[in-house]
């Protein structure tokens, strides 16, 4: 499995892979280290996130947005072209090719994990049922949380059970 995280000390982006017996996570820019929780696991199922230590996660396709935007893009823009010149099953074959090509990529695209709080990414993980599909109103109340933060200041987050309170 890997995750994908920024470091909270210098904010660095970090890509490692990790295992169930790693105790630590450590940053290949500032070498600072993170303790990953004790509990963070049940069987083969990740319950915390071994960066910020948050027990709420959820899961969502693996899939490069980008990718998404431009295949869309690339779509509509063939559609209008060959609407302009009046070809009109042309334009309905770049409709129809988009959808194909969103169709496969949702199939062979795999899930990941992601925390709420920090945002890590964990791939290649056995087991990532049980988390619940994307939440706005969790990603909200963190959201605000972080907003304040900053707002304020304070560079160490507060703890988890008081985000889950406000």
């Amino acid at each position: 499995m890997n995750v994908t995280f920024a470091c909270p000390h210098c904010r660095e982006p970090n890509r490692l892979n990790v295992t169930r017996d790693d105790v630590e996570l450590k940053c290949v820019h500032c070498h600072g280290e993170l303790p990953t929780p004790k509990d963070a696991w049940m069987g083969a199922k990740l319950r915390k996130c071994l960066a910020c230590h948050c027990d709420e996660l959820f899961t969502r396709k693996d899939f490069p947005q980008r990718l998404g935007v431009a295949t869309v893009v690339i779509g509509f823009a063939g559609f209008l072209v060959a609407q302009y010149f009046y070809q009109f099953w042309i334009a309905y074959g770049f409709l129809f090719a988009t959808l194909g090509i969103d169709l496969l990529l949702y199939v062979l695209m795999g899930e990941a994990l992601v925390c709420y709080r920090c945002d890590a990414h964990y791939r290649g993980l056995d087991e990532t049922g049980g988390h619940g599909a994307f939440d706005l109103e969790t990603h909200e109340r963190y959201r605000q949380i972080a907003a304040r933060e900053e707002e304020a200041g304070v560079t160490a987050s507060i703890p988890i059970e008081a985000a889950k309170r406000s």
